[in-house]
Order: C-alpha cells, then sequence, then structure tokens
C-alpha cells in the first residue's frame, strides 16, 4: 500500500488525523479526571441499595477514559491499558506495585506467553501448513465444500492455536486457490466467502478451549481471583466445543446464502489436490518435535483434574503450557532460535491483556462493577435461565461493535457479571461462561479481532461485506451458544 502523500514524517498520521486523536485523548483525560474531583451525587451513586463510593467513582472515570481512547483508537489498545494503571495509581484507587501485580503476576501471562510460543513454532516449521493442506486435500473441488473445508479446518486449529495464527496460516493457502482460479477480488461471491471462512472458521474454534483466544484465559483468570472459582482446561471445553461444533454449519450456510459461489468447481480437480498433500515433504525434526511437544500440551491440559488429584497439587492452564513452551529451547530439542520464535509473539496482546486485568480486578474491589452491574442488568434476575443466557449471549456480541477488541470487551463484561451474579444470588459461571464465550465471536466487524484483520488484508472482501453476513450469523449465533451452554450447564447441576 502506498504512503499517503500527506503522511506525518514522525508520527505516521495525516495531521488531521493526529488532530482528531489529541481531541479524543483531551477528552479522556477530561473524563478520568471528573471522575476523581468532581463525586457524583447520592441520588445518583444509590441504586436499588448499592453505592458508588468515591474510589470506584475513580475507577468508573479510568474505565470511561480507557473506554473513549479504545473506541477510538487514538493511541494504541495496550498503550491506553499503561496509561489506565497510571491513572488509577494516581487517583489511589489501590497502590501503584497492586495494582501491577493484579496483572502482571497473574498466570494468565504465562499461559498466554506459552500459547503463542507453541503457536509460532507451528507456524515456522511448517506443521500448521502441512495439516492444512491435508484437510483440504479431503474436501475435493467442490468450491461449496472448499469453504465448509476451510471453515473445518480454521476450527480445529484455532482450538489449541491461537485463532489470529491459524488465519495467518490459511490465508497464503486460500489467496493461492484464489490467483489460480483468477477470481476478481472484491467481485467474486466465491472470493469474499473463501476468505470470510477464515476469519469465521478461526473464530468458532477459538471460543472451544482456553488456548483459543485471548479474551478466554482472561476470563478464566477473572473468575478466579473475583469469585474464587477454577475454571479448568475440560471445564471451559465442556461448553465450548459443543457450541464451536455446532456452529459450523450455520456459518457455511450464512456464507452460501450471502456469497453463492459463481462457479461450483475449480480447475484444478480432486486428484491434484489430492496429490498436493501426497507431494508435500517427509516431516523434518522441527515437524516432529513440535507435533510431539503440542499433543504433550494437549495431553496434559485435558488430564490436569486427574494429574491434581495424583499429585495432590494444584495445576492451573498455564502449568502445563510453561513446561512444554521452555521445552522447545532445550538443548538437543531445541530447533528454532529464540529471536525468531520472539517476532511472532503479540507483545502489545500480552500488555493488553494484563493491564485488562488490573483495570477489570479494580473495577471489581471498589464496587463499580456491581454498580454497573446493578444499574444496567439489575432487572434479569427473575428470568428463566435459558432467556437470561440468551441475553447475555445477544448482549455482548453486540457490545463488541462499539469496544471494538475481543480482550477490552472480556476486560469491561467479565468483572460485571461476575458482580451482577452476587447481586441477584446466582452461581457466577451462570453468565460468566456465556458472556466470556461470546467474547471471542467477533462476526461482524472486521476491526473486532486481528483474526478478521488478516484476510480482509487480501483484498477480497469489504467491511460491508462481513458486516451484513456477520450481523445475522450473531442473532443465530447467540441463539446456538445459549441453547448449548443451558443444555450443558443443566447437565453438569448449573442451572
Amino acid at each position: 500500500m502506498k504512503e499517503r502523500a500527506t503522511a506525518d514524517p514522525i508520527g505516521g498520521k495525516e495531521p488531521s488525523s493526529q488532530i482528531r486523536s489529541g481531541i479524543f485523548v483531551l477528552a479522556a483525560l477530561t473524563v478520568a479526571l471528573a471522575g476523581y474531583f468532581f463525586p457524583l451525587s447520592e441520588q445518583i451513586t444509590m441504586v436499588r441499595g448499592v453505592s458508588l463510593a468515591a474510589p470506584a467513582q475513580s475507577a468508573l472515570g479510568v474505565l470511561l477514559f480507557a473506554l473513549i481512547l479504545w473506541m477510538t483508537e487514538a493511541i494504541p489498545f495496550h498503550i491506553t491499558g499503561l496509561m489506565s494503571i497510571f491513572l488509577l495509581s494516581i487517583f489511589r484507587v489501590d497502590s501503584f506495585k497492586n495494582i501491577v501485580s493484579l496483572g502482571f503476576g497473574n498466570h494468565i501471562f504465562v499461559f498466554f506467553l506459552g500459547v503463542l510460543i507453541l503457536s509460532a513454532f507451528i507456524t515456522h516449521s511448517g506443521l500448521g501448513r502441512r495439516i492444512s493442506v491435508f484437510l483440504l486435500s479431503k474436501t475435493g473441488n467442490s468450491t461449496r465444500n472448499i469453504i465448509l473445508g476451510f471453515i473445518l479446518t480454521g476450527t480445529l486449529l484455532s482450538m489449541w492455536l491461537t485463532n489470529m495464527a491459524v488465519a495467518a496460516m490459511l490465508l497464503p493457502i486460500g489467496v493461492a486457490i484464489l490467483e489460480e482460479e483468477g477470481v476478481e477480488p472484491l467481485k467474486s461471491n466465491f472470493g469474499k466467502a473463501l476468505m470470510i471462512s477464515i476469519c469465521w472458521g478461526s473464530i468458532v474454534g477459538g471460543i472451544a478451549t482456553p488456548s483459543g483466544a485471548g479474551p478466554n484465559p482472561l476470563a478464566i483468570g477473572f473468575l478466579k481471583e473475583m469469585a474464587g472459582i477454577d475454571v479448568s482446561f475440560t471445564d471451559w471445553m465442556a461448553y465450548g466445543v459443543p457450541s464451536a461444533l455446532l456452529l459450523i454449519v450455520p456459518v457455511w450456510l450464512a456464507l452460501l446464502l450471502f456469497f453463492p459461489p459463481e462457479m461450483k468447481h475449480l480447475k484444478k480437480t480432486k486428484e491434484e489436490m489430492a496429490q498436493d498433500f501426497h507431494d508435500l515433504p517427509p516431516m523434518n525434526r522441527t515437524e516432529v518435535i513440535t507435533l510431539i511437544l503440542f499433543v504433550t500440551t494437549v495431553l496434559l491440559w485435558v488430564t490436569s483434574p486427574l494429574l491434581e488429584r495424583m499429585l495432590d497439587m494444584d495445576i492451573p492452564i498455564s502449568f502445563p503450557i510453561l513446561l512444554t513452551s521452555s521445552l522447545f529451547f532445550f538443548p538437543g530439542i531445541k530447533t528454532l532460535p529464540w529471536k525468531t520464535v520472539e517476532k511472532d509473539i503479540s507483545w502489545s496482546g500480552i500488555l493488553l491483556v494484563v493491564t485488562g486485568i488490573s483495570l477489570g480486578m479494580m473495577l471489581y474491589q471498589t464496587g463499580a462493577a456491581n454498580w454497573l452491574a446493578v444499574v444496567l442488568l439489575g432487572g434479569i434476575g427473575g428470568l428463566h435461565p435459558l432467556i437470561l443466557v440468551f441475553i447475555v449471549v445477544l448482549m455482548v456480541s453486540f457490545l463488541k461493535i462499539a469496544f471494538s477488541s475481543n480482550t477490552v470487551t472480556a476486560t469491561i463484561v467479565i468483572p460485571i457479571m461476575i458482580a451482577l451474579a452476587g447481586s441477584i444470588g446466582i452461581d457466577p459461571l451462570t453468565i460468566a461462561i456465556p458472556a466470556a464465550l461470546t467474547t471471542s465471536m467477533a462476526f461482524i466487524l472486521v476491526t473486532s479481532s486481528p483474526t478478521n484483520v488478516i484476510p480482509y488484508s487480501a483484498g477480497y472482501f469489504s467491511i460491508k461485506d462481513m458486516a451484513w453476513t456477520g450481523s445475522l450469523l450473531t442473532i443465530i449465533a447467540s441463539g446456538i451458544v445459549a441453547v448449548v451452554i443451558f443444555i450443558v450447564g443443566s447437565m453438569r447441576g448449573l442451572y
């Protein structure tokens, strides 16, 4: 992409854009300062017996500060998170040391880092491409089946890897198919459907396990710190896996409904596609080691409850990935240098997660989350559990449009849900689990997740293409996820 002639040589933005960003920053700071220096009257702060104390008002001001900057993207998301920690300390909501330790000292930091290391090895070793080509070799050359194949591949891979890494793996394969067919970007329905299938397949798989998306471990951390509830890897899978599997067909049908492919078959035959897999070279040493450590990680995650009983010790979800991601760099095992792997680690994503934990914990501990919960959702306590879950799922799905980021959505919504559960006297899991699963379902906006941005960057579909289709899919997906969570939760004694 060519640089604009008017781009600012220092900041990288046009002067008009810099001015707008500066206005948003000033507005955000003004709101934050107002929350600290101008306490609200008791008529406003007292709602249904829940009061908003001075520290909570300050925390709420910082939340609004962060929201303005997150929604306008005036400064990078993670820098907003760091500034939120600074303001919480300046406003004496808690000590700087305590606020920082809540986020940076949380074991979710280790989990997120470990998953990114594992994803980097699977990408660089070629194992991810091998798995993708194998799965796609089974689809044949029917364009409808190829779209389904991409959805299935994305779903299965992103159950264990970050959905962003999976989208990056599938993109070059999808682009190669479209270029071979000579389809025209933005005009080909097949091109639109195929590229969006990369987004949505990766997103669907991301809700299945804690390792699939950044908001998942964030939600697990909040449940542990705020409600004292340990959600194991298999606990999450009990809700996430059936939800993900049942979403595959609706995603496929939605794409075929809005973007029926203009051709029924590819030029390449079914046999030629199968031959592409057979032509791959034998697995190299790096692939073998990566596969062994990947399988080991999954087995340790799944068997953690059994290992806890055998070893008489707590094994959080970060424990197995800490071991296996470290083993990649041991003598005799090491296949890639740390400098190569480090380039694929999203440090900005890690900073956003850990600063989000700090902000979320402050909202909860000061009572600001409880007050917001009563104001926004205090009247839903008497609803039937299925309707309650559906409302939570649908609300979070559309809140993502405003919050612009899955992690941001989780940072704000999960503490509110946990606080609401306490206010209306229900198990926090009853509404926190549906909210947590939904934070990763970014079907509408391209900008809600880097997972969407990666295929979008290829230029085969527009923001409007995804938004229209995604709006319908969001309503359908909300119903499916709500029913799954209610049924599984009822079987597990939750409802």
